[in-house]
């Protein structure tokens, strides 16, 4: 049985004091970073010098999701910062698998994502070219949204073609991810959740990634 991995995303942190803040969720396993350019979303949070510096601050993994336009320029930066796996939107990017070879050719894992608008359908053939699939499952861009229930269908679709061809690619889901559908998500076919709000407004943060982590894997444990 593959294991969830619960990666909290520091949009729904305190900006002001990171060092802090990751110490209250040290028992996640990687740290999700929202990069945004307000262009490619209409919300503008922190480049490629903070990333950096949480890289100094923080022993875990950073999973860097890059919510930017012109990504093929900017993505190979994040990678060869030392970030353990760069994430670029498909709808940013001019040829998405040269990419994610160039990504994969620097040292980091590459990991492309698809907004509730795109067909997931487009991309089950190349992915072998990706270490991971993120299927947003609201509209990028803010924190604290509820789940879009149509998104869910592409990670059935997604599922179903990694496991038919044993590939080694996580699956992610990102918005609104909580304790009342975490379970579902996870049988359905997700492996790797990002939860904001879920893990940053809960008064114990580490008892609520742990929660979230064995509500996933019953669900993982539920697949047919």
């Amino acid at each position: 049985m593959s294991r969830a991995r619960i990666n909290p995303s520091i949009l729904s942190a305190d900006f002001a004091n990171f060092q802090s803040e990751f110490a209250t969720i040290a028992n996640s396993d990687l740290i999700h970073v929202d990069v945004m350019d307000n262009n490619f979303v209409p919300n503008l949070t922190f480049g490629l010098p903070m990333v950096q510096r949480m890289q100094q601050i923080t022993p875990k993994p950073l999973d860097v999701h890059l919510m930017i336009a012109n990504v093929d320029k900017w993505a190979p930066g994040y990678a060869e910062t030392g970030a353990f796996s760069v994430t670029f939107h498909a709808e940013a990017s001019a040829n998405p698998v040269q990419l994610a070879r160039k990504l994969r050719s620097i040292g980091a894992r590459a990991g492309v994502a698809i907004k509730p608008g795109t067909a997931v359908d487009g991309f089950l053939e190349d992915l072998a070219e990706f270490d991971q699939l993120l299927v947003m499952t609201v509209e990028p861009g803010f924190g604290g949204q509820a789940l879009i229930e149509d998104t869910l269908a592409k990670v059935s679709t997604a599922r179903r073609r990694i496991d038919q061809e044993k590939l080694d690619v996580w699956l992610q889901v990102d918005g609104g991810i909580d304790e009342s559908n975490i379970q579902r998500v996870a049988e359905l076919g997700a492996d790797t959740f990002v939860a904001g709000s879920a893990v940053f407004k809960s008064a114990d943060r580490a008892k609520q990634i742990q929660n979230l982590r064995e509500l996933a894997e019953i669900g993982i444990s539920h697949r047919h």
